[in-house]
């Protein structure tokens, strides 16, 4: 065992464990067993530490010319290239990555136990025990030039953009797929409906081009959000501002905030841009608000989507059934030979889920007070569980239902030809008023000659 202190006393640690007494106090402070801090964050500060250990590391030999030092924030890009190097699965994440994703403090916990873990993996790379942090420090040393507040929701833009790409590209290919399904069945006209009441008629083909224009503009809208993400307050502190009035120390660290950026964006691959009023980053979370928000309307328009297939493969005998949806797995535990539409269900769900997250996103946001929003880690938790949520429930609903269900052109016409669609065409000649008469009146059978009749009389 080895004994770390902080600020409250002391704690026992294992002599191998890579996080230390700030991620032991938090990980027993919220002891919730919710979940782990999201590892698509984690990855994300990982890269922000790493960026600021490369920057630092070039300053000390440029600016203050310390070898040592340069040598020291080597080391830390290397543990941070270490923990990047492992899956989401591996022991690291699970074993030295300790925090809930719900927790107090803005995110602090999940920093400090980043800090730890990279400042015990630098040590163990030089050779030093865990725990020496007289070599190396998570705080004086990982965390140099940075701030939670400024370190967390610079990590968790990166972390959204690169997710928001991920899915953007699979509302691309539901699109595609939908657009393709569209040219197929152009030729195949069946019953539109309306309230779920009979209405004119359609082509199969139009209804699943009306499909793609709704993913269309998801896909345009998370394309275009990604400008606001791009804009960062890292290097900022802790509220927005450098916080020194020291000439040369200013100097120092306006060299490290331009550097950073710059390599976070080489690291990334995004173009990130320090904002003009760092304090805004800070305190307002109305982006991620606006995120959620379009992540809202892709999970309307898979709703309404998946509804329609289910409505349309409803039967196979009672229903409309002008769909097939490919059979995925047995239905029923008592009915046999029951199949059920079971990727549409799931894709519903998913899309529920995302609107329920939407609301803590929201909710969590407003409360923010003054320089600071304390309930970021939340916000973070549901809007990271949206986007991998939705980007797997596109890609599941696109191979396992769009690309694999069929039509039945016989089943639409047969519906089409029971309905009086017909009537929407007489309505100008005779009346709407006399035109229903002869739809009540007969039930729909016989209406059209009826009608034809009449017209016939009045010319």
């Amino acid at each position: 065992m080895r004994t770390e202190r902080d600020i409250i006393g002391e704690l026992g640690l294992p002599d191998g464990a890579l996080y230390g007494i700030h991620s032991l106090r938090a990980r027993d402070n919220f002891a919730l067993n919710y979940r782990r801090t999201n590892p698509r964050l984690l990855r994300a500060i990982i890269t922000v530490k790493k960026a600021a250990a490369l920057t630092w590391a070039g300053l000390e030999k440029s600016v203050l010319g310390s070898e040592a030092g340069a040598k020291k924030f080597a080391a830390i890009a290397a543990a941070c290239d270490e923990a990047l190097s492992r899956p989401d699965d591996s022991e690291l994440f699970r074993e030295a990555f300790i925090t809930d994703a719900m927790q107090g403090g803005a995110g602090t916990s999940t920093n400090m136990n980043v800090n730890e873990v990279l400042a015990n993996l630098a040590l163990r790379g030089l050779g030093a025990p865990a725990g020496s942090y007289h070599v190396i420090h998570p705080l004086d040393d990982v965390n140099r030039g940075q701030s939670t507040n400024d370190v967390y929701p610079t990590a968790l833009r990166i972390a959204s953009i690169l997710l928001l790409r991920e899915l953007s590209d699979g509302c691309a290919a539901l699109q595609e797929s939908l657009q393709k399904k569209e040219n197929e069945y152009d030729g195949i006209k069946k019953l539109g409906r309306t309230e779920l009441m009979d209405a004119v008629p359609v082509t199969l083909g139009a209804e699943f081009g009306a499909y793609a224009q709704g993913i269309a503009r998801d896909r345009w809208r998370l394309y275009k959000v990604e400008e606001r993400l791009r804009q960062v307050n890292i290097g900022g502190t802790a509220v927005g501002l450098l916080g020194t009035d020291d000439r040369e120390r200013r100097a120092l660290h306006q060299r490290y905030q331009f550097g950073i950026i710059e390599r976070l964006r080489e690291l990334t691959g995004i173009g990130l841009a320090l904002s003009e009023y760092p304090m805004d980053i800070t305190q307002n979370n109305d982006v991620f608000v606006e995120v959620s928000g379009l992540l809202k309307a892709l999970s309307v328009n898979l709703i309404k989507i998946a509804g329609d297939f289910r409505l349309m493969n409803s039967g196979p005998a009672g229903g409309i059934g002008e769909l097939r949806l490919a059979p995925m797995q047995a239905g029923s535990t008592i009915m046999p030979g029951k199949v059920n539409p079971v990727i549409a269900e799931m894709t519903m769900q998913a899309a529920l889920k995302v609107q329920a997250n939407d609301y803590s996103v929201c909710a969590a946001a407003s409360r923010g007070e003054f320089e600071l929003n304390a309930f970021l880690p939340l916000i973070a938790d549901a809007l990271l569980e949206s986007l991998s949520l939705l980007e797997r429930a596109v890609f599941l609903f696109r191979t396992k239902c769009v690309e694999t269900l069929s039509p039945d052109p016989e089943r639409c016409k047969a519906n089409l030809q029971a309905a009086p669609y017909f009537a929407a065409s007489y309505a100008p000649l005779l009346g709407y008023d006399t035109v229903s008469r002869v739809i009540a009146d007969s039930s729909g059978h016989g209406a059209e000659e009826v009608l034809r009749t009449m017209v016939r009389r009045s010319l």
